[in-house]
């Protein structure tokens, strides 16, 4: 007995004496701030941070990669808390909310089999993708409700899950349970960074809209009786409400679901009634603005694409300022459009909406002459966007100088007037984009001014070109270098000076960079670019700028739209306000892309006019309605009249808008049982 214990005993002591040790050998350090920090953090391990679990989280905010507000399971008082342990401020957060995308349950949509398995929507969606007809449909069984460890989803009375804003912390593990990516995390910022992808559920006549309305949505609403709200929806993508009700071509009435019945939705007229309604209430509604970030914009041009620009950067918590040449905003709608259809009074309005979203503006500042690239990024502009438009800013300057708004950019029909060649300002190193035969003239013209090197890019390969092989060869033999199937991708200088360019090939990723003092471009307008300051000594010093300018994300992944003026870029001006609009989005939210250091993509499967997508061309069930008629002013003159159409009435409004199917992918609303 007495052997057993001290045998017993002695393993024990040896046992011990090991652990000591392997505890000093595998011993790991952990910051007390570290410890400090997971204390104070509610221990959800929800990973919503996109982080394992608190402790990874604890790691990160003090390592300074995760901000001390980056828990969202946790309120402001734990944010607090962070800040105080690690003697820093906490600054205003985005909330990101859960949002469903599916508006039609399987009890109501079209169904392939019935479904009589795991009560999951994964096991579900192995079956065929699931029993819906429609490929990306909520299976309903509630994936989402039991992945929330807050309580914030249920499922409704109709079968699709409901949010509690109130309880949802934008964890976002919803989102990662669902199979067919219908519901996902949703706040200003990401709406407006968003671009539509094959994998949403987008209706016909919102993949119409070059603006992308959520049209089906603000007429649910006027229908309800919710006029402020479909004024909120519009506004989402739409700065100019009262403008574009008046003056949009209606490409979403075109491809309206029913014309295949009876008539398209009048959805244009639909949108000037909300629009109206705020006007004439004299209550401006105002679209949600995420925190500011105090991080000024420069934006140059106050057409149609600049102010959206502007009011989109605002929405991001930016701090836009417009420089306009003219003496008033509004570029093309104030000085293109007859009064009759669109009048000063009602485009004011509109602007006076941007400008109280905490858009500023200047008139009568004339780029590259009032003001500069340089000393905008001099006063703290983070970046210079110019949006100065196509032949009206070109026609409404009245000028004959061929200087541009950015150094170093010429246009190719200024060089070859003849008359204005004294004004240019040569450089040893020439470059002139596209052009055809044309830039062989040009070319000449700046080898005879001193051009020590010139070169010309061609978007085209050297046989689709539609120059003569012989033209081709004679043009090189004077030393003129061409390179084909290239876009110019960037430009970069120093102060006033154009420095550089970068070119990539079309068919690949190859980047290249040559000089250029001149860039000559065969266009009717100065490209769209996003002008940044590159961080060097000399800048830190004060003693000279350095600059780059990149374009904007474009609406398409394909590589032949890589470059300036590609296929899917305006050459000369906008042919409708509403796609300004929409280019003016994307430039915001390619302007905070590039401030934040994010790249400038957009998703591989953005929804394009080629684009692929379930749909439907007949229609069961649908009731018969005419269409609901613009009442015109009763007035032989026209000159006389204030607005020859008028507008509907609430009664009329209403009337049109129980018109609307309410359409998903391919459900729609059936009136007839």
């Amino acid at each position: 007995m007495t052997d057993a214990f001290f045998i017993m005993g002695g393993f024990g002591l040896v046992i011990g004496v090991g652990l000591a040790i392997a505890s000093k050998i595998f011993y790991v350090y952990v910051d007390p701030l570290i410890l400090s920090i997971e204390d104070v953090l509610p221990g959800a391990n929800c990973g919503g941070c996109g982080l394992p679990g608190c402790s990874s989280n604890a790691e990160a905010i003090v390592a300074g990669t995760a901000a001390p507000n980056s828990c969202v399971a946790a309120g402001d008082d734990v944010a607090e808390a962070i800040a105080r342990i690690l003697g820093v401020t906490v600054e205003a957060k985005e909330p990101d909310i859960a949002k469903p995308g599916c508006t039609y349950s399987t009890a109501a949509a079209e169904i392939k089999y019935i479904y009589d398995g795991l009560n999951d929507c994964k096991a579900a969606a192995l079956f065929s993708g699931g029993m819906k007809v429609c490929s990306i449909g909520c299976l309903g069984l509630g994936s989402c409700v039991k992945a929330c460890q807050f309580g914030a989803l249920s499922m409704g009375k109709e079968g699709l899950p409901v949010v509690d804003e109130t309880l949802c912390t934008g964890c976002g593990a919803c989102e990662k349970a669902c199979p067919k990516n219908i519901i996902n995390l949703s706040s200003v910022t990401r709406r407006i960074m968003r671009e539509y992808t094959t994998e949403m559920c987008t209706t016909p006549c919102q993949r119409s809209c070059p603006a992308g309305i959520n049209i089906s949505e603000y007429i649910h609403q006027i229908a309800m009786g919710n006029y402020h709200q479909a004024v909120q929806v519009i506004k989402e993508r739409n700065p100019f409400p009262t403008v574009i009700g008046r003056i949009c071509p209606r490409p979403c009435e075109d491809d309206c679901r029913r014309k295949y019945v009876d008539e398209p939705v009048a959805i244009n007229f639909l949108k000037r009634f909300a629009a109206d309604f705020e006007k004439k209430e004299n209550k401006r509604i105002l679209p949600y603005k995420a925190p500011s970030t105090n991080r000024k914009i420069a934006i140059i041009g106050g057409g149609v694409e600049g102010l959206s620009a502007a009011f989109f950067a605002a929405r991001l918590g930016h701090d836009p300022t417009i420089f306009e040449a003219g003496p008033h905003l509004g570029g093309l709608l104030r000085s293109a459009i007859a009064r009759y259809r669109l009048s000063d009074k009602i485009l004011d309005w509109d602007i006076d909406g941007i400008l109280e979203m905490g858009v500023k503006a200047e008139t009568k500042k004339v780029m590259g002459k009032d003001i500069s690239l340089q000393s905008l990024l001099k006063d703290d502009y983070e970046a210079v966007f110019t949006a100065s438009g196509g032949w009206d800013s070109r026609l409404l300057k009245n000028s004959k100088e061929t200087a541009g708004p950015i150094p170093g950019l010429h246009l190719l029909i200024d060089l070859l007037k003849g008359t204005e060649t004294d004004k240019f300002q040569w450089g040893s190193d020439v470059v002139i984009a596209g052009g055809g035969k044309s830039a062989f003239k040009a070319a000449e013209l700046c080898k005879n001014h001193g051009a020590k090197k010139v070169s010309i890019i061609f978007r085209e390969t050297r046989d689709q070109v539609k120059i003569e092989k012989s033209d081709l060869e004679n043009i090189e033999k004077k030393g003129i270098k061409l390179i084909f199937n290239s876009g110019i991708t960037e430009i970069t200088g120093e102060e006033d000076q154009l420095s550089t360019l970068e070119y990539t090939c079309l068919d690949g990723s190859t980047k290249k960079t040559i000089k250029a003092k001149t860039l000559i471009l065969s266009s009717g307008r100065f490209p769209e670019l996003i002008f940044t300051r590159i961080n060097t000594d000399n800048d830190d010093a004060g003693l000279s700028v350095q600059w780059k300018g990149v374009e904007p994300c474009k609406p398409s992944t394909l590589n032949e739209n890589r470059g300036l003026f590609a296929p899917v870029d305006v050459k000369t001006d906008y042919s409708a306000a509403i796609k300004a609009i929409n280019a003016g989005r994307r430039a915001a939210a390619s302007i905070h892309m590039v401030i934040n250091g994010l790249p400038l993509s957009v998703p591989d499967t953005i929804l394009t006019p080629d684009s692929m997508v379930q749909n439907i061309e007949t229609l069961k069930n649908v009731e018969i309605m005419p269409r609901q008629i613009m009442p015109l002013a009763p007035c032989e003159d026209m000159e006389t009249c204030d607005e020859l159409e008028k507008g509907f009435d609430e009664k009329t409004a209403l009337a049109e808008a129980k018109r609307c199917l309410q359409c998903g992918l391919i459900c729609y609303k059936s009136s007839i049982n």
